[in-house]
């Protein structure tokens, strides 16, 4: 009889054990950190995408970046905001989302003569100026800044199921109120966690 009641509490504790082992969840990466190149942040940005449901990848999401760069006095910030969703099963996925990117850029005013005359000693006479400001476009023109760029995402996102190095690509349409370029595209490597 203590055989078998010995066997029956081994039985037992060894099976609830391995039921506590089988119900440990395994973390999801719901996050992750990358920098993609094109995309929403147009010339390129540093991101960070979660999900909202932390128990499921598939689920939808929300990404934040920022970009940008100043050369020779020139300069750009982009800072885009998309919210996406993913469809599939570990580690393959396919994106779909929407989103719009602000962004600032330095404008120029600059003038130049539009009418004038050489004078009796070679020297040029200038006798009116117009003065216009610098035209900005990236891919689509532009109306000036602080302005906004919509953006719209379908593409492919591979995370690891355990998490690692995640990378994705997308065609990113992008729009404003001066039209509508379909082929934009952006390609992003990074780290899901």
């Amino acid at each position: 009889m203590k055989k078998l009641l010995l066997f029956f509490f081994l039985a037992s504790t060894t099976i609830s054990q391995a039921q506590d082992l089988y119900s440990i969840e395994t973390k999801v990466p719901y996050q992750s950190m990358y920098l993609e190149l094109g995309g929403a942040g147009l010339p390129y940005s540093f991101n960070y995408d979660f999900r909202f449901d932390k128990s499921r990848i598939d689920t939808w999401g929300m990404r934040v970046g920022f970009g940008g760069y100043t050369i020779d006095g020139d300069s750009f910030f982009s800072l885009p905001v998309m919210v996406n969703k993913l469809y599939g099963r570990g580690p393959h996925y396919f994106e779909l989302g929407f989103g719009a990117t602000f962004f600032a850029f330095d404008e120029y005013t600059y003038s130049y003569c539009s009418n004038g005359y050489f004078d009796s000693n070679g020297r040029y006479i200038c006798t009116s100026t117009v003065q216009e400001t610098s035209n900005y476009n990236y891919i689509l023109d532009v109306d000036g800044s602080p302005s906004v760029m919509g953006t719209l995402n379908f593409g492919y996102r591979r995370v690891p199921i355990d998490g690692g190095f995640t990378w994705r690509v997308a065609l990113t349409p992008i729009f404003n109120n001066n039209g509508f370029w379909p082929l934009y595209a952006g390609f992003g490597f990074g780290y899901a966690f």
